[in-house]
């Protein structure tokens, strides 16, 4: 088995529970208030939330061992494609037309990606200063993408896939040098790099727990399309990594890009409708009064005072 047949599987694992992570998130913020770390540290539900999302993560960077972050940061979006029917597993209701055109949009643009993609195993690490250059960066447009605004939920989310994607960059920085053995397990560069993608692996988790208050569609799909832009563009600027093919292998990733962003367009739009349903204590039509066709009745018109007889109207005056 190739190594990088290893880290797609790795990959689609990772992905699974990472879908998992997300609806568990979902559910956890449509039934809470509040988002403060303390609220969320008493819940059980986010404990679990947790250990999914940590369990994603290490099959993610046994992945990053295998192949390069072309290969592995693209299958990210299968995220989405497994959330779709397990959220609605979960709702009740079936995956819509809408949601199944979306799946396999996303699959075949990956699938083009994916063969452009394939190289080898990683074999080059960010020095210091490029690594302190991009979580200084990174930090600072989190802290722009973050800030108290009208509309806090894509824009949380967007923060919530750069954290996590410049976390996976630096993150094969570590398994590099690691499995690498010419210098130090522990150096002062592998210590550093690994504070920083516990930070933002942090900042990550907590950023898209405040994007899914808004639903899991959208803010799902804006994090599984910003991941692996932001950890691509490290790769590809930083880190040596190259597409196969030349000018043709660009023009194969980019249309196998935009077919993915198309596909994960499609199922943030399909939502399906939530079921009608009266409460289980009140029983249909309880207490209002609805016409055939289901409108509001007018109201009745007032009460006029009984007419009074001629004759005793007569002797009154």
């Amino acid at each position: 088995m190739s190594a990088v047949l290893v880290a797609v599987l790795l990959s689609l694992m990772s992905a699974v529970a990472y879908a998992a992570a997300a609806v568990a998130q979902e559910r956890l913020a449509s039934r809470s208030s509040g988002t403060g770390v303390l609220r969320l540290l008493r819940r059980g539900a986010w404990w679990a939330a947790v250990a999914l999302n940590a369990s994603a993560a290490l099959l993610h960077v046994v992945a990053l061992t295998y192949g390069p972050l072309t290969v592995v940061q693209p299958l990210g979006a299968l995220t989405l494609v497994a959330a779709v029917p397990l959220g609605a597993r979960i709702a009740g209701r079936a995956v819509s037309a809408g949601e199944w055109r979306g799946t396999v949009a996303t699959l075949a643009g990956l699938a083009a990606v994916l063969v452009t993609a394939s190289g080898p195993a990683p074999d080059e690490l960010l020095s210091v200063p490029e690594a302190l250059a991009v979580a200084g960066g990174t930090a600072a447009l989190i802290g722009m993408l973050a800030w108290p605004g009208s509309r806090p939920g894509l824009r949380h989310a967007t923060a919530s896939g750069v954290a996590s994607g410049v976390a996976s960059a630096l993150t094969q920085t570590v398994t590099v040098a690691v499995t690498d053995r010419s210098g130090p397990l522990l150096s002062v560069q592998v210590i550093g790099v690994v504070v920083l993608v516990a930070a933002f692996a942090t900042g990550g988790l907590l950023l898209s727990q405040t994007a899914y208050r808004g639903g899991l569609g959208a803010p799902l799909a804006v994090v599984t399309l910003a991941n692996p832009v932001a950890a691509a563009a490290i790769g590809l600027t930083l880190l040596g990594e190259h597409l196969r093919g030349g000018p043709l292998g660009v023009l194969s990733a980019l249309t196998g890009a935009g077919l993915a962003a198309w596909g994960v367009l499609l199922l943030t739009r399909s939502t399906a409708a939530p079921p009608a349903h009266t409460p289980a204590d009140q029983p249909a039509g309880a207490g209002h009064d609805h016409t055939a066709d289901g409108t509001d009745p007018a109201p009745p018109a007032p009460a006029l005072p009984p007419r009074r007889p001629a004759a005793e109207h007569a002797a009154a005056l």
